[in-house]
């Protein structure tokens, strides 16, 4: 007859037999997940840059033709710079994320600047404003956002980049004022950044990061 210590230490040992299997299979399938959701993120990143600049306008590879950048005026944080290329001419480029401050926490943007320093399009990434206020910035909810395609540091006069009710050229929304006030700021910004980087943000290096935040 075992004695009772022997059957401990068996079961124990199939205990972390069974513990090893178990966590290995945990791992494995974290990473079949991981995998699949950065996929995934690519794809939904790259609709949206489409929506923003047509497919047939670009022909190299936007997720590898990649630079980080520093801009404290549009983020806290890094930006990555996707360069859009036709026959390796520039076509546009897309910050994302920029960073615009909300009434209910940080509003992350995609902006989209043509070659020329007009707006391809803005889209928002993710927000915490008000539903039925605030909310009204996301393109599912209204079309306030899509009024910014086509639009430069020209185009209204730089004077006119504001809303309507601080004199501006655009439209604010009814109870939500400082939304709408602070992405037209923080797109503006956008723009003289690029008027002032364009050169180098075409000419820099790519260097794709690591992880790219898709989302």
């Amino acid at each position: 007859m075992a004695s009772p210590n022997k059957n401990i230490l068996l079961s124990a040992a199939v205990l972390g037999i069974f513990g090893v299997l178990g966590a290995a299979l945990v791992s494995l399938t974290w990473m079949a997940t991981e995998e699949r959701i950065a996929l995934n993120q690519q794809q939904a990143f790259l609709r949206n840059v489409y929506k923003l600049i047509k497919h047939e306008e670009i022909d190299n590879e936007l997720l590898k033709d990649v630079i980080t950048i520093h801009a404290p005026a549009l983020s806290k944080g890094g930006i990555q710079v996707y360069r859009a290329r036709k026959q390796g001419e520039p076509v546009a480029v897309v910050f994302s994320p920029v960073q615009s401050p909300g009434y209910a926490g940080p509003i992350r943007l995609m902006v989209a600047v043509r070659a020329d320093g007009s707006l391809a399009g803005v889209r928002v990434l993710s927000h915490l404003e008000t539903p039925g206020l605030g909310d009204k910035i996301d393109d599912s909810r209204s079309d306030w956002i899509l009024g910014f395609e086509g639009k430069s540091l020209d185009d209204p006069p730089i004077e006119k980049w504001k809303v309507k009710k601080d004199g501006g050229a655009f439209d604010q929304f009814t109870g939500a004022t400082i939304t709408p006030r602070n992405i037209v700021a923080t797109v503006r910004k956008t723009l003289e950044y690029f008027g002032k980087e364009k050169e180098r943000l075409f000419k820099q290096p790519a260097a794709p990061p690591a992880e790219p935040p898709f989302h």
